[in-house]
């Protein structure tokens, strides 16, 4: 059974940085794509970033400059550097992987940016 394994959240005082990463576990062929989600209360769940399996990037224009993904192919990982952290930014992220077959999310991991 794969599952996607987050860590990296935590509570951080505005203008710091967090890294998150999230690793696949179990045997999963190389996802088209991975990406970074997140969720705040009331909200409905936005892309925060997102990786090709051939490097392509895109982000959400709200972190544009603040946000880098970055992804190891051969260990099925994903990587959120955040900096410059908003109280905005405050929400649940979520990890996602999409294969031909398949569609896999992480459980979420709670990041909160303090004022």
């Amino acid at each position: 059974q794969v599952q996607l394994v987050e860590s990296g959240g935590g509570l951080v005082q505005a203008g710091g940085l967090l890294r998150l990463s999230c690793a696949a576990s179990g045997s999963i062929s190389l996802p088209n794509a991975m990406g970074w989600y997140r969720q705040a209360p009331g909200n409905q769940r936005e892309l925060v970033a997102g990786i090709t399996s051939g490097g392509r990037t895109n982000y959400a224009e709200s972190v544009k400059g603040r946000f880098t993904i970055s992804s190891v192919n051969s260990k099925n990982t994903v990587y959120l550097q955040m900096s410059s952290l908003k109280p905005e930014d405050t929400a649940v992220y979520y990890c996602n992987a999409r294969g031909l077959e398949y569609d896999f999310w992480g459980q979420g991991t709670q990041v909160t940016v303090s004022s």
